[in-house]
């Protein structure tokens, strides 16, 4: 099982120290001891939270895809030369990066704080873990 400390869920779900212990408090998060005898929460039931409580903007575009993996967001930047773009969206708390022509731009329409939906296909994904060699 892996164990994580209050501090650190509190920085995964996006809430203070103080918001998981009234979880805890009221029986929403179960949590333990670690061998230090530091309070700790099991990592999974962390994560079917996390997941239950994401709130991402629902998808307006009612197109089926299939890609799954689809973030709704703002426009937050466009660097435009003649030929390319690098658009950035803020979908929630992820910051979404996309390279694409200036046609593409100028034919979605797109300008700073629209809203767009980026669609990540991709035949690699890399996970990494924190503090591991």
């Amino acid at each position: 099982m892996s164990q994580i400390r209050i501090k650190d869920a509190a920085v995964y779900l996006g809430v203070s120290d103080d918001t998981v212990r009234r979880w805890i408090d009221n029986g929403l998060l179960d949590a333990g001891q670690d061998d230090s005898g530091r309070t700790v929460l099991d990592g999974l039931a962390l994560a079917h939270l996390a997941r239950k409580n994401a709130v991402l903007p629902v998808d307006p575009s009612e197109i089926g895809r299939s890609a799954r993996n689809r973030f709704v967001g703002l426009v937050t930047e466009i660097t435009m030369d003649k030929v390319m773009a690098q658009v950035e969206l803020q979908c929630g708390p992820h910051r979404v990066v996309s390279l694409m022509s200036s046609e593409a731009v100028r034919e979605l329409g797109l300008e700073l704080g629209s809203v767009a939906i980026a669609v990540v296909k991709a035949t690699t994904v890399i996970v990494e873990t924190p503090g591991r060699s």
